[in-house]
């Protein structure tokens, strides 16, 4: 009976640092001045852990783990360089970024710092937190533009009306789109959108999680569903961009 219950109160430890490790939400540093966040933050110490590991499971792909530890696909490569990403070996440790730098910007409203893949948001409520979720951004030939705008407008469930631009270049891949892509699982917008103040650019949610975290999009921001889910009742219309 002693032997179960060390077991459960093990788990429960492992369940409540996994829970910990994943969280988007993180205290913002005490000096204006500094940029350094991380986990360990939040137990008052002042230097985060850099990274820390987890182990691949034998049904995991790297792709897989950067999800499950709120990561993109890019950055989890370029720290498990040896890694096979669609195929590691059961029991292979697994390098997980666990600090970041916040962007030189204001923190205000919704910060996107394209090299690096990732959204930042400043809720301005008084928590003195930032979130941070994992995105994808435009490709050489689309990019997303650079520059200050704001939340136009949000959308629960959208339909998408493909740009004439895009479907000619389907086309030219026998993939014929129709002139309004309905509602539902299969929409490429998936099931949340916000319109940016930029004519023709939201940041939505995928129906291609697998390629969040790389230059994919046509200029659009793409999001993980899960983070956009919790993200969307969050940010207001009008809120900077």
């Amino acid at each position: 009976m002693a032997s179960k219950r060390i077991n459960f109160f093990l788990i429960v430890l492992s369940l409540i640092a996994s829970q910990a490790i994943v969280a988007a939400d993180f205290r913002l540093p005490e000096n204006p001045g500094d940029s350094l966040i991380g986990d360990k933050m939040s137990s008052g110490q002042s230097h985060p852990d850099e990274h820390f590991y987890t182990t691949a499971k034998e049904e995991d792909t790297l792709l897989d783990i950067a999800r499950q530890f709120n990561l993109g696909q890019t950055e989890i490569v370029l720290a498990n360089p040896t890694v096979d990403r669609w195929l590691p070996k059961e029991g292979t440790r697994v390098r997980i970024p666990n600090a970041r730098l916040l962007p030189n910007a204001p923190r205000k409203g919704v910060v996107i710092n394209l090299p690096e893949y990732r959204m930042y948001y400043y809720s301005g409520d008084g928590s003195h937190t930032v979130t941070t979720h994992p995105i994808s951004i435009g490709r050489l030939d689309w990019k997303t533009p650079l520059g200050k705008t704001r939340i136009a407008t949000k959308t629960r469930n959208p339909t998408w009306t493909p740009p004439e631009s895009i479907k000619r270049e389907h086309a030219e891949r026998g993939d014929f789109l129709p002139n309004v892509v309905p509602a539902g699982p299969d929409n490429p917008l998936g099931l949340y959108a916000m319109r940016l103040g930029v004519p023709g650019y939201l940041i939505h949610s995928t129906n291609k999680p697998f390629g969040v975290g790389m230059s994919v999009t046509h200029g659009c921001i793409r999001m993980y569903p899960e983070d956009i889910e919790k993200l969307f009742p969050r940010v207001s219309v009008g809120t900077d961009v």
